[in-house]
């Protein structure tokens, strides 16, 4: 039985900050050439985590010297309006980044809408043109979750290369994306990737040979120890409310990882709250420096 002596929490917090400072840095040399990088953050009606992320990525823009633009927009808002506010973002100048919060309402296609935006201007890495170029190797905008899943990794001292990367859940947003993003021919890359899902049979015995496992479906401390190789590294992302009678607010956060188990059996682990996290919020952050770097300064 290991031991635990090197298990170590991978501090998200700790390195969302180290690439913040960097930005921040970068950010006050666009400045003084007098391009100042600007995020448009849409928010369609009034889902309650959806208002705390917009809050936090809003606050982040204006601590970094980032330029936020705010589109509050009522849940009745239609899908022609919100196009229609989307292409006008598009030919802003002043605007280099897009993110369109989802959960959209049912009315409107988050299709129609990530299919709107400027390729060079969609920060979240959701356009098909980005997925493509991702899958392809190519200069891209990474989703965010994945590039600070990599960034984890790669600032934590853990190598990717030649390692097996297990990926539990398929979703867009993380499964595919990071699943291509460790698999290309690439530093902090080079990684031999399984992706696993609902309908894997036999799902253990993917997890057990995991040098890397990821955690991302969206259910409850659903990884149990026993789904785990001694010594591995475990990356949780996700994020689940559960009933807590002994807390205040009735509930608490957890991951899709068990981790007082798994801690024990694991070189590293990220925790839930203080992972990924913070980590999605700075690659946004980086995507939209990215965006800005891209476009020539005002004269």
């Amino acid at each position: 039985m290991n031991t635990n002596k090197t298990a170590r929490i991978i501090d998200g917090k700790k390195i969302a900050s180290a690439v913040l400072e960097e930005l921040r840095g970068e950010i006050a040399r666009m400045r003084a050439r007098n391009l100042v990088p600007g995020l448009a953050v849409v928010l369609v009606g009034n889902d309650p985590a959806s208002e705390v992320y917009v809050r936090s990525k809003r606050k982040t823009c204006a601590d970094l010297g980032v330029n936020s633009f705010a589109y509050d927009l009522p849940a009745n808002c239609t899908e022609k309006r919100l196009l229609k506010l989307i292409e006008s973002l598009n030919v802003d100048a002043r605007v280099h980044g897009i993110l369109v919060q989802m959960p959209l309402p049912k009315h409107i296609s988050e299709k129609k809408i990530l299919e709107a935006l400027s390729p060079e201007k969609d920060v979240d890495g959701f356009h098909p043109v980005n997925v493509g170029r991702l899958l392809n190797g190519e200069e891209c905008f990474v989703s965010c979750t994945p590039a600070g899943c990599q960034t984890l990794l790669s600032r934590s001292g853990i190598k990717t290369a030649g390692k097996h990367v297990v990926i539990v859940g398929r979703s867009n947003i993380v499964g595919k994306p990071l699943a291509a993003l460790l698999m290309q021919k690439s530093e902090d890359a080079n990684a031999t990737v399984t992706v696993c899902h609902s309908k894997t049979r036999n799902m253990s015995k993917y997890t057990r040979d995991a040098d890397i496992l990821v955690a991302a479906m969206g259910v409850p401390e659903f990884i149990k120890p026993a789904m785990v190789r001694e010594g591995a590294v475990v990356i949780d992302v996700g994020v689940n409310r559960i009933p807590d009678p002994t807390r205040k607010s009735g509930n608490r956060l957890v991951g899709d990882v068990a981790f007082a188990g798994v801690f024990k059996k694991v070189r590293a682990i990220t925790p839930v709250p203080g992972g990924v996290g913070p980590m999605t919020i700075a690659m946004l952050m980086k995507n939209t420096v990215k965006a800005a770097r891209q476009v020539p300064a005002k004269k």
